[in-house]
């Protein structure tokens, strides 16, 4: 007889604050009714603020508008992929709504990639246009002959700042200024979208470390901005005061659906910061008193060891947030102490839109924990080796989610799209974080350890296997691997561990400046060990674990 699931009572519903609702109903429109109804209920309400220039919720939504008509001059239908390369700036929030209002797929770049890290995800995307800053249009221009590139769309950081300087032209490239004049009437085309059709290609590393584009569509992410909604207190969304500090970068899922799709949905001013610097930071708060400040604990981090962070006025903040990596227990305990008010934590993936998981705000708080299960999510976990067999409460296995924001699949890759998403007999379908938790008998979560050998820089994840890759093509190094090692800043920095050739000769200093060619910097090692060889296994498999071990306990063989 089949036994019942343990945690078919979702017992973490009992803990949801008082206004959580356990169940909830999600819109089947496309994403692109965000913005189009924020410009309806707020049009001349401040949308951004952005070094000192500011964009209403209408000023945002005719930009989109202009440049949704100019991308289908270029050709670019539904289902096409359009790369976003930009730091946060407005120009990325009416650049994807443009994107979305077509039907078009986001692809979501991170602008720090070196050429051969952007040329691995545009020949995988197959995107046909790029938008990006015009400092950065020479590296897209130097990959685009081995890709479909057809055009290269360039803004600068200026135009929409208090300077308010047009970006340069660069050869063979369209300034995106140049493309937002008023559609005529009729031009813009009329889309029938489909809630499951794919809005987002998020791409990640997965627990192979092979770039691979997460497909959220829009209902995923649609569910993600409603649970999250459901998550605030409505009744300080529907005083119509929420300012959000947008420190993590859009093109992260995190920022995308938490801070750009949130904030536009409740009426938010973002105030957006293109990179993270804490003084201008600290500036942001005093000066705008933001309601909401999500960020990784490498910013929280940074501020508590800045030395006149008692000067700027963070406890007038109602809620700050640590996602994207592990936030340590002490961090939260001294931000708590020092600032006054508590630093939530939650927990998502690329995959799940991100958010599976939050802290409560008045409710009973864990620390340690990812908190509680959002509205309509489910948890289980189950047997490490064969994720067919529910383990009980309490017991330690890899954690699987169901729920409305998890994804189609990934990009050209049903294999591995069926690997970690499976149909259980009831039907349900869950898709298997590789992440290793235990769950509590009031459902609060936490996770003892992440994907197998994956690092966590900054909240931006790291694949061993792709830094290898790039240790494997310098001519003196023979075996390579990459660990994630603590570190009291970042979270973990990478350290890679080489043997060299008979007869070769390299420095570790050597192997860095070679890193830096062809990684973005966070994925470049900060240490380098120089051995004989790698601990092996039996069938000649580099053993991760002892690597760490060994690095833990301070052994240098």
């Amino acid at each position: 007889m089949t036994q019942p699931s343990p945690y078919a009572a979702r017992p973490w519903q009992r803990h949801y604050d008082y206004w959580v609702r356990s169940g909830l109903s999600y819109p089947g429109r496309p994403l692109s009714d965000i913005l189009n109804l924020a410009a309806v209920e707020r049009p001349d309400r401040p949308a951004t603020q952005f070094l000192g220039a500011q964009l209403t919720f209408l000023d945002l939504k005719q930009r989109a508008d202009a440049l949704a008509a100019a991308l289908a001059r270029y050709g670019i239908v539904k289902g096409d992929r359009v790369g976003i390369m930009l730091p946060n700036c407005p120009q990325y929030i009416f650049s994807a709504f443009a994107v979305l209002r077509l039907g078009a797929i986001v692809v979501n770049v991170n602008p720090s990639y070196t050429a051969r890290e952007v040329l691995t995800v545009a020949r995988d995307s197959g995107v046909r246009i790029v938008i990006t800053l015009d400092a950065l249009a020479p590296l897209v221009q130097a990959v685009r002959a081995q890709t479909t590139i057809e055009q290269v769309i360039v803004t600068s950081l200026a135009e929409y700042s208090a300077a308010g300087a047009g970006a340069p032209r660069v050869d063979d490239t369209q300034t995106l200024a140049d493309l937002l004049a008023p559609p005529a009437p009729g031009e813009l085309p009329r889309v029938a979208i489909d809630p499951d059709d794919v809005a987002v290609l998020q791409y990640t590393g997965g627990t192979t470390g092979t770039p691979k584009g997460a497909m959220l569509t829009h209902a995923n992410i649609w569910a993600n901005v409603v649970q999250t909604e459901s998550w605030t207190n409505p009744a300080y969304i529907l005083a119509g005061h929420e300012k959000y500090l947008v420190v993590i970068p859009y093109f992260h899922i995190y920022a995308f659906s938490v801070c750009m799709m949130v904030g536009l949905r409740v009426g938010a001013l973002q105030i957006i910061h293109p990179r993270y610097e804490p003084d201008a930071v600290l500036a942001s708060i005093r000066d705008f008193r933001p309601t909401y400040f999500p960020a990784v604990p490498t910013v929280f981090v940074s501020l508590l060891n800045h030395p006149k962070i008692a000067e700027y006025g963070l406890e007038h903040v109602r809620l700050f947030n640590s996602g994207g990596a592990p936030c340590p227990v002490d961090v939260m305990e001294e931000f708590e102490r020092r600032i006054g008010r508590p630093l939530g934590e939650g927990y998502g993936l690329s995959e799940t839109s991100p958010v599976t998981h939050s802290t409560p705000q008045l409710a009973r708080r864990k620390l340690g924990t990812v908190g509680l299960p959002f509205p309509d999510t489910d948890q289980k976990i189950v047997d490490v080796e064969t994720g067919a067999r529910e383990l009980a409460i309490g017991e330690i296995g890899e954690l699987c989610i169901s729920g409305p924001q998890v994804m189609k699949g990934y990009w050209n890759r049903p294999d591995e799209s069926a690997a970690v998403l499976r149909t259980d007999a009831a039907g349900r379908r869950w898709f298997h974080t590789g992440d290793i938790a235990r769950m509590d008998e009031e459902g609060y979560t936490s996770i003892v350890q992440r994907k197998k050998d994956m690092i966590i820089v900054d909240g931006f994840n790291v694949y061993p296997s792709e830094v290898e890759s790039v240790l494997y093509a310098h001519p003196a190094v023979r075996l390579a691997a990459a660990i994630g090692i603590p570190d009291a800043y970042h979270g973990e920095v990478v350290k890679a561990c080489i043997a060299l050739k008979p007869g070769s000769s390299v420095t570790s200093d050597d192997i860095i400046a070679f890193c830096r060619e062809g990684l973005t910097e966070y994925k470049v090692p900060r240490l380098v060990e120089i051995r004989d060889t790698l601990p092996m296994s039996a069938v000649g498999k580099i053993l991760y674990r002892v690597l760490r071990d060994e690095h833990a306990a301070g052994l240098t063989p």
